[in-house]
C-alpha cells in the first residue's frame, strides 16, 4: 500500500491576512440583509448582482493572467476568498462554476479567440457557467457518455441528454463533455469538450428538475441535432477525457466540500449557548476538530495547485471525507437538540436544519459519487 502525501499548506503571509480582513469587510456589507436561512443555501444561492460586485472588487479570476481580466494572485489567496464566501453563506452560484473550473479550463486548453471572448466577462462577474458532464443512467461514470457531436463543416451537430446541470436555466454557457467519435464501449477514447452558448443554440431544450427541497437549480439539457460552431471546440478533438479530469481537480478540492452545511453548525452553537451540557460541548468539540482537519487538507490541495502539482488524488480524498462530514452534521444536530426541521419556522435553527436535511443527500453525488472517488483513492493507495 502506498502513502498519499498531503504537503503542508502555505503559511498565511501578511498579504493573505490583510486579504482575509479586507474581504470579510466586503462580505459584511454585501450580506448584511441576508437571513440565516438564505445563508444556508451557500453555493446554491444565485445572485447576478453579487457576482458583479465580486468582479468589480477584483475577487473573480484572481489567479488568471491580467491580459484576460485576471489579477495574477496566488491559488492560496483565491482559496481564502472562496472559504470566506462559503463560511458567510454568500450567494455565489452565478459565478461559482465559471470562476472555479470553466475559466481555468479555458485558460489551459482554449484558443486565443475563446479566451478573449469569455474570460474577461467571467472576471467581471458577467458570465455564468454550468457543467455539462453527467448523463441519465451513467451516474459518475463519465466515460459512458453517449451524447454525440458530429462535425459538419463549420459546426458540430449534437444529440444527447445531460442531467443535473446546475443553473442551466440561468447560466450563459456550459462546457459540454461529448463523444466526437466511436461509441461508449471505447470509454475514454473519442471524447471532446464543446463550449455551448445556452442562450443561442438551436436544437437545445432545457427542462427543470425540482429537488426534494422544492428548489429549482438542477436541469436536464436535451440536444436534438443542436448546432454548435466548430470554433467552440475546447482543446483538441479526442482529448476530452484528459481535459475533463484536469477540470475535476478544481471541482473536488475546494472548501465547498466541507462548508456546505456550515450555517447549521453556526446555528447549532448559537442554540447550545443557552444550555449546559457536557455531552453537547464534547460533540461540538469533535465536530470542530474534524472541520479543522478538513480545512487543512483543502488548504494543502490549494498549495499543490499553486505549485502546479497534480492534486487529483488528494482532491478526491477531500471531497469524499468532506461529504461525509457535511451529510453527518444534521444527524448530530438532531441528537443534540429536539427540534423538528421546518422550512416555514420563525426559528433560524429549525429553518436552516430543514434546508440542510433536504439538500444533504445530494452532496455525495455532486462532483463524483462516493463509489467513484473511492475507486480513485484505492488506485492511489496501490490496492486496486
Amino acid at each position: 500500500m502506498s502513502a498519499i502525501p498531503f504537503p503542508a499548506p502555505p503559511a498565511d503571509s501578511d498579504a493573505v491576512v490583510a486579504l482575509r480582513a479586507e474581504f470579510r469587510a466586503f462580505l459584511a456589507e454585501q450580506l448584511k440583509d441576508r437571513s440565516p436561512r438564505q445563508r444556508s443555501d451557500n453555493w446554491y444561492g444565485y445572485d447576478r448582482a453579487f457576482s458583479r460586485a465580486m468582479g468589480q472588487a477584483g475577487y473573480l479570476g484572481m489567479t488568471w493572467p491580467k491580459q484576460y481580466g485576471g489579477h495574477e494572485r496566488t491559488a492560496f489567496e483565491r482559496a481564502v476568498v472562496v472559504e470566506e464566501c462559503l463560511a458567510a453563506g454568500a450567494p455565489v452560484g452565478a459565478h461559482w462554476i465559471a470562476d472555479r473550473q470553466s475559466g481555468p479550463s479555458i485558460i489551459k486548453f482554449g484558443t486565443e479567440e475563446q479566451k478573449q471572448l469569455i474570460l474577461p466577462r467571467i472576471a467581471k462577474g458577467e458570465l455564468s457557467f454550468g457543467i455539462g458532464m453527467s448523463e441519465p443512467d451513467s451516474g459518475s461514470d463519465l466515460a459512458a457518455t453517449r451524447t454525440k457531436a458530429v462535425r459538419d463543416g463549420d459546426v458540430y451537430r449534437v444529440t444527447g441528454t445531460k442531467v443535473w446541470t446546475s443553473f442551466a436555466h440561468e447560466a450563459d454557457y456550459v462546457i459540454l463533455f461529448c463523444r466526437t467519435s466511436g461509441t461508449p464501449a471505447d470509454r475514454h477514447k473519442g471524447t471532446s469538450q464543446l463550449l455551448v452558448d445556452l442562450k443561442n443554440t438551436p436544437g437545445l431544450t432545457i427542462r427543470p428538475i425540482i429537488d426534494l427541497a422544492g428548489q429549482h437549480h438542477f436541469n436536464e439539457m436535451h440536444f436534438e441535432d443542436a448546432v454548435v460552431p466548430a470554433s467552440m471546440l475546447l482543446g483538441e478533438e479526442g482529448q476530452g477525457w484528459d481535459q475533463v479530469m484536469s477540470e475535476l481537480a478544481f471541482e473536488r478540492s475546494g472548501p465547498e466540500r466541507f462548508l456546505s452545511s456550515i450555517e447549521l453548525l453556526v446555528q447549532l452553537i448559537e442554540v447550545l449557548k443557552t444550555r449546559q451540557s457536557d455531552a453537547a460541548q464534547i460533540t461540538v468539540g469533535r465536530v470542530t476538530a474534524r472541520l479543522a482537519v478538513l480545512r487543512r487538507l483543502s488548504r494543502s490541495v490549494a498549495g499543490m495547485l499553486q505549485n502546479h502539482q497534480d492534486a487529483g488524488l488528494q482532491a478526491s480524498i477531500v471531497k469524499d471525507i468532506g461529504a461525509l462530514f457535511e451529510q453527518g452534521l444534521p444527524d448530530i444536530a438532531r441528537e443534540l437538540i429536539d427540534c423538528e426541521p421546518d422550512p416555514r419556522a420563525a426559528s433560524a435553527y429549525a429553518s436552516v436544519l430543514a434546508n440542510i436535511v433536504h439538500n444533504a443527500p445530494s452532496w455525495s453525488l455532486r462532483g463524483g459519487t462516493r463509489e467513484i472517488l473511492r475507486g480513485i483513492i484505492a488506485r492511489g493507495l496501490g490496492t486496486r
